[in-house]
This record gives structure tokens, C-alpha cells and sequence, in this order.
């Protein structure tokens, strides 16, 4: 793959993108993880860039973060945030972009019940890692990691879901 000069900006922008979507924090006072928009930009990333150029830019936000820039929710950075509670999601965005793009790009202009399907694959991506990084971390049963840190996200996951794969249709139809 030879990443392209419009590649490399749109890996750039949605880096930064899923880098603002951190900024847009609101934090949960039972859990360690708050609600942020870094999930629905990895969403959109995989699904409109593809496979690998989704996978990159949520690389190039990681990195962003673990060299300093506060882009990692509430504003935080470096490898602390990485390896604390929240870590696994940081991490699973890589994995989520990659198989929400993976999925869509058999599909030119793939039927929303598909990209909606792609999406779920994707938030899995991001919950099983985050789930079990957060088990691991604090030290909690799988259940009450799962009560923690994945359930009372689900309502808002599934809005950035729709919102997400109703924005892929419009872009879809611009293309």
C-alpha cells in the first residue's frame, strides 16, 4: 500500500478528529471511564477511510497521545493513559477501524443495515479489549467490569452508531 498526500491528510484528520472527540469528556462518578466522542470518530475513520487507512489514523492518534499531546479523553496523554483502566479502549480504537473498514470494503456503497452491523463488529473492537484491560487493571470480576465499562455505555453507542452510519450513507452519496 502506498499512502498517497490525500491518504495522509485524511489519516491526519481523523487522527485529530478522534483526538477532539477525547476532549468531549463527561465522566461517570461509578467508573473510571467516561463518555467521550473518540468511539464515534474510530466509527467514521473505519468506515470511510477503509481498512488500513482507518486502522493508521487511530495509530497516529495513539501515538499523538503517548508522545504528549492531550488528546486522550479529559485531555490526558502519555503512557500513563495507556496503561491505566482506560487503556484497552485507547487501544482497541486500532483494531475497531480496521474491521469496520474491513467489512465495508466489499460494498461500494454498502446498505446501511450493513454499515450499522460493521459498526457493532467495530464497538466489540473496542469493548473486549477495554473490557478485559480494565478487569485486569483494577482488579474486578468480568462481571463487574462489564457493569462498569461497557453497559451504561451502550444507549450512547448505539446513537453514535446510527448518527455515524447515517453521516457514511450522505458521504457515500457525495462520492
Amino acid at each position: 500500500m502506498v499512502l498517497k498526500t490525500k491518504g495522509m491528510i485524511l489519516c491526519a484528520l481523523f487522527a485529530a478528529l478522534t483526538g477532539v472527540g477525547g476532549l468531549i469528556a463527561i465522566p461517570l462518578p461509578f467508573t473510571p471511564v467516561p463518555i467521550t466522542l473518540q468511539t464515534f470518530f474510530t466509527f467514521l475513520a473505519g468506515a470511510i477511510l477503509g481498512k488500513y487507512l482507518g486502522a493508521l489514523s487511530q495509530v497516529i492518534y495513539l501515538l499523538l497521545g503517548v508522545v504528549g499531546l492531550p488528546v486522550f479523553a479529559k485531555g490526558s496523554s502519555g503512557i500513563g493513559a495507556i496503561l491505566g483502566p482506560t487503556g484497552g479502549y485507547l487501544l482497541g480504537f486500532i483494531p475497531a477501524a480496521f474491521l469496520i473498514g474491513w467489512i465495508l470494503e466489499r460494498r461500494e456503497k454498502a446498505p446501511f443495515g450493513l454499515v450499522f452491523l460493521a459498526m457493532v463488529v467495530g464497538l466489540l473492537g473496542i469493548y473486549i479489549p477495554g473490557v478485559g484491560w480494565l478487569m485486569w487493571v483494577t482488579r474486578l470480576s468480568l462481571v463487574k467490569s462489564l457493569l462498569l465499562g461497557a453497559l451504561p455505555f451502550l444507549p450512547g453507542d448505539a446513537v453514535k452508531i446510527v448518527v455515524g452510519a447515517l453521516i457514511v450513507k450522505k458521504v457515500q452519496k457525495g462520492i
